[in-house]
């Protein structure tokens, strides 16, 4: 997403009405999608918003200009594009970047590439080519949201170029069809990779699948320029203006019904969501630019102009904000977090527009400084905006610098799961070597790793790990040196991004080859909401084994819902008990987790363990009424 110059610079009589609180509608979406998950989760959208409004206002701007003038300055056009970009995203680059590099570093992994890609407009392809996954919430970026300005940049190189030969061919209708013919054809492509199981990100980032909204809005501009002076000057009648307003209502009522139903990365979003916003945001931008339009000075009104105007910059800054706030807070509510972002948001916001994006997109750069710097005696705070904006210059270029060429390699949650994938391969080679052995002194060890239990039949359970099978996630992995250390002998299958229904699959693959153990440890949820046949299905495979469900800690929607489901079914089924990871983990330090709030460090991995010896002490407490007895193998 892009700010576009802002409206008021046009001549008073050839205005575009609506446009700012449009831009601000959509700036609306994309800030409660982000910063308030739950409410709209279809506030995506609004970048499809800002894609329509921009193609339709660029083209519209470069159509005048060739009216006027009878050419389209190449050179100029794109000089002023850069004036109006380039300051504020330089400036957001810099002082993200330094401020994560004090707050958490792992939300520097892959900065290098992420600034290259926002400084020069490919961060969307950048992105595809590194496998980053837009929906994916475990390891966020800090210059995600600069994938939209990259396709509009692109797009913007190519369509001034397309112009001058459009402009060549006679008739409005004829001339908008080469733009109409190449957004179809990016829809359709976004509609053929999806349905083809392409990668959603690669779908969701392409300029080739995701510029339809561009190509429309730039059509929607060659069939209507020209056209208001045509019009009377008094502007359309009652009956018009009730039509344009309920057509503008009509399109935003859609885009409203969208933001609310429409999942992130859903097959319906590709196969016609995007497709059908961009389609209600075109009907919605026709009928709020008719010259004299109500709905387009009802939409004019000064605070949806004030946020429209500033759109840009609350774009650009509530992204990275939002990942910073919500590190530096640690895991305090969402809706903490999204406040204080949306506040530092719109104060930023504001700040730049005020003193770093309107200065140089009027006057440049070097003019800027000098009129911010001259003295003027009715204001004599003057000289403070420019030592100010050095002085974080000063600062943040630095150690943006330090933070490129130190940044990690990985987060510290992909160093948890490694870590546990390390010790699970060296005790699979472990068990391996054993049991290829002759009699000696690990025959014993061996025999443990094969399943044989350490305690005798119809004895109460004891923590023995040579007693137990344990199937799991990611979490799991991360703790399964502090697990093995805690229960030796026991065998662990866990796996990244596991969920409870392949986790449920290998319990049964386990059990028809007698490999499952008298006791049954599952740690899966994290990945995916857990239904009540999946647990049936695991205490069918389980037959009379123990059962201890490991619930879930994550900032997903999902886990509540995972953890209630949990709970009732080990209060209703006997021999199926909890371990309480969640409150466990709730109640530790932040130090006990990645950075990610998931995944646990070598304490967390002690807390995982206790809440497990915790739940097999609970199945043995005869004065609760348990009081279960291993089952004979």
């Amino acid at each position: 997403m892009t700010q576009t110059p802002p409206t008021r610079a046009l001549p008073r009589a050839d205005r575009l009405g609506g446009l700012d609180g449009l831009r601000a509608i959509a700036v609306g979406l994309v800030l409660c999608y982000h910063l308030f998950p739950g409410p709209l989760p279809g506030g995506f959208l609004g970048v499809d918003i800002f894609f329509v409004i921009s193609g339709f206002l660029i083209t519209t701007l470069l159509l005048r200009e060739h009216a006027s003038t009878g050419r389209i300055r190449l050179g100029h056009f794109w000089r002023r594009r850069a004036r109006r970009l380039l300051p504020a995203l330089g400036l957001v680059l810099a002082v993200s970047t330094a401020v994560a590099e004090l707050v958490d570093r792992d939300l520097l992994v892959g900065i290098g590439r992420q600034i290259a890609g926002a400084a020069f407009f490919v961060g969307n392809w950048t992105s595809i080519a590194a496998g980053a996954d837009y929906f994916a919430r475990d390891a966020p970026e800090l210059f995600r949201n600069t994938w939209s300005l990259a396709i509009e940049e692109q797009y913007y190189i190519v369509l001034p170029l397309l112009l001058l030969v459009i402009v060549r061919i006679r008739g409005r209708v004829l001339r908008a069809l080469p733009l109409v013919a190449l957004g179809t054809a990016s829809a359709f492509l976004m509609i053929a990779l999806s349905a083809g199981g392409a990668e959603p990100t690669r779908v969701y980032f392409g300029s080739d699948t995701h510029s339809f909204g561009l190509a429309f809005g730039a059509g929607l501009a060659l069939l209507t320029t020209g056209r208001s002076s045509e019009l009377p000057h008094r502007g359309p009648g009652r009956y018009a203006q009730l039509a344009l307003t309920g057509i503008a209502l009509a399109g935003l009522g859609v885009l409203g019904w969208l933001a609310v139903t429409l999942q992130e990365g859903g097959e319906q979003s590709f196969a016609w969501g995007f497709q059908l916003a961009s389609l209600a945001a075109l009907l919605t931008v026709w009928a709020v630019t008719r010259p004299g339009a109500w709905i387009g000075a009802a939409l004019d009104a000064r605070p949806l102009r004030w946020v429209g105007e500033r759109s840009y910059g609350i774009y650009l800054w509530h992204w990275p904000l939002l990942l910073l706030v919500a590190a530096g807070l640690g895991t305090g509510s969402p809706w903490i977090v999204g406040a204080v972002t949306l506040a530092l948001t719109l104060i930023t916001a504001a700040l730049s527009f005020r003193y770093i994006e309107e200065p140089v997109r009027r006057f440049g750069l070097r003019r800027s400084l000098m009129l911010l710097a001259r003295p003027d005696r009715a204001f004599r705070g003057r000289r403070i905006v420019p030592a100010v904006v050095a002085s974080v210059l000063v600062l943040t270029v630095p150690a943006t610098v330090f933070a490129v060429a130190t940044a990690p390699a990985q987060t510290s949650a992909a160093d948890a799961v490694e870590r546990g994938a390390a010790a699970r391969d060296a005790s699979q080679s472990e068990a391996s070597e054993a049991a290829g052995a002759d009699d000696g002194p690990d025959a014993s060890s061996a025999a443990a790793a094969a399943g044989e239990s350490s305690t005798k039949p119809d004895e109460p359970i004891a923590a023995a790990g040579a007693d137990m099978s344990a199937i799991g996630d990611s979490v799991m992995l991360a703790s399964l040196p502090e697990l093995e250390e805690r229960f030796p002998g026991i065998a662990i299958d866990a796996s990244v991004s596991r969920s409870m229904g392949a986790g449920v699959a290998l319990a049964s693959e386990q059990a028809g080859t007698d490999v499952l153990r008298p006791v049954l440890l599952v740690g899966l949820g994290t990945n995916g909401p857990v239904r009540l046949e999946e647990l049936d299905s695991l205490r069918q495979s389980a037959g009379d084994r123990l059962i201890v469900l490991v619930n879930a800690h994550a900032d997903r929607d999902w886990v509540p819902g995972v953890n209630d489901a949990l709970t009732a079914y080990a209060d209703t089924h006997r021999g199926v008990v909890v371990a309480d990871w969640e409150g466990t983990i709730s109640a530790a330090p932040p130090s006990a987790l990645a950075g990610d709030g998931i995944h646990p460090n070598p304490s967390g991995g002690e807390l995982y363990a206790d809440c497990v010896e915790n739940a097999l002490e609970e199945l043995q407490r005869p004065g609760e009424g348990i009081g279960y007895a291993l089952p004979r193998r």
